[in-house]
């Protein structure tokens, strides 16, 4: 019983100071105060939200006076596939179910909120029938 000595405690390993504590005021403070050599040095723009530098072309752009938007459905095609549709005794939700879309995307179309997109065109066009096509091309082409 000679090894358990209750009296002697054995450390194998200390661990040091993790990368979080070691950057810490306190752990930095501690460091001159031993008067151990710190490093620091400041980051660019640290803590601010800016990533990107202020060019001369900001002032360029800012004069920048044209209005870039996506075309939109014009009114007129709305009205046709609105037409088209009651005829067919469709709701706004049947006709969206018939060509696989959202009842949403039937609603912009015919609000002219819509940008075009010419796969679900093709299917409202055959979905309101023959007689409303050259209606809805003649439409869609005029605007």
């Amino acid at each position: 019983m000679a090894e358990s000595d209750w009296d002697t405690v054995t450390v194998l390993r200390k661990k040091g100071p993790t990368a979080a504590q070691a950057k810490s005021k306190q752990a930095i403070t501690g460091a001159q105060r031993r008067g151990e050599e710190v490093e620091t040095t400041k980051k660019w723009s640290a803590g601010q939200n800016k990533q990107h530098l202020v060019t001369k072309n900001t002032a360029k752009l800012d004069r920048e006076t044209e209005e870039l938007h996506h075309d939109r459905v014009p009114l007129e095609v709305g009205k046709v596939i609105q037409l088209g549709r009651q005829e067919n005794g469709l709701t706004q939700k049947d006709l969206a179910t018939k060509i696989n879309e959202k009842p949403q995307v039937i609603a912009d179309y015919e609000a002219g909120r819509a940008i075009p997109n010419n796969q679900v065109m093709g299917k409202i066009e055959r979905a309101i029938g023959p007689a409303l096509k050259t209606l809805f091309w003649d439409a869609y082409l005029l605007k």
